[in-house]
């Protein structure tokens, strides 16, 4: 049995997501962000010390970061979703599964903190949304006419950049990534995904 500790609105939707598709048995116990600082809440801390979500324990050892999450689970569960050790679709698998938290995440997460700067970010706004253009324009070239990012059928690092794909839809840009837009609607639209919602409280 797994457990995974699932903050509302986190990255953590992926591992439930993860855990549907595989139809693996699951406990997920869940935590909700502070109304006003939007912060996990301070139980999380106990779990880990670094107080954050996902956090899943496997066979007694506690595992955090989404990354290692999904790769453990894939390794243990569902070795389909990741290319053949060695491959051309293995070294674009493992640079993706690291670009979607090592440089994805870096200028959505200054958007959403600068934006809470009002005026006094203004400055900075240039600057992040060039690399937000510069990130989302990448991605739009590495979809597959399958839709999906590494193999022609879901994979780990589809999983992994499901999470900043959505974003687009949040910063009102679906029409200048046509592919990037196609492929968080069809990724949300599959069942397994579906279910997560529902089992993260987040339908």
């Amino acid at each position: 049995m797994i457990t995974l500790h699932h903050l509302n609105q986190s990255r953590s939707q992926r591992i439930l997501w993860l855990l549907e598709e595989l139809e693996l048995p699951y406990e997920v116990i869940r935590y909700q962000r502070d109304e006003t600082t939007r912060l996990a809440p301070p139980e999380l801390r106990a779990i880990h010390p670094l107080g954050k979500s996902p956090v899943v324990e496997i066979e007694g050892q506690k595992v955090t970061e989404s990354g290692a999450i999904v790769e453990i689970i894939c390794a243990r569960h569902g070795p389909q979703m990741v290319p053949e050790l060695g491959s051309e679709a293995h070294i674009r698998h493992l640079e993706l599964m690291h670009f979607a938290e090592g440089s994805m995440m870096t200028p959505l997460l200054l958007n959403l903190y600068v934006g809470l700067l009002g005026d006094a970010g203004a400055p900075l706004h240039p600057r992040i949304e060039q690399e937000l253009t510069n990130h989302f324009s990448y991605l739009e070239t590495l979809l597959r006419p399958s839709g999906h990012f590494v193999l022609d059928e879901l994979s780990a690092v589809d999983i992994m950049l499901s999470f900043p794909a959505g974003a687009l839809a949040r910063l009102g840009r679906e029409q200048e990534f046509p592919n990037v837009a196609s492929f968080s609607k069809a990724m949300r639209a599959r069942p397994a995904y579906q279910r997560a919602l529902v089992a993260g409280g987040e339908e």
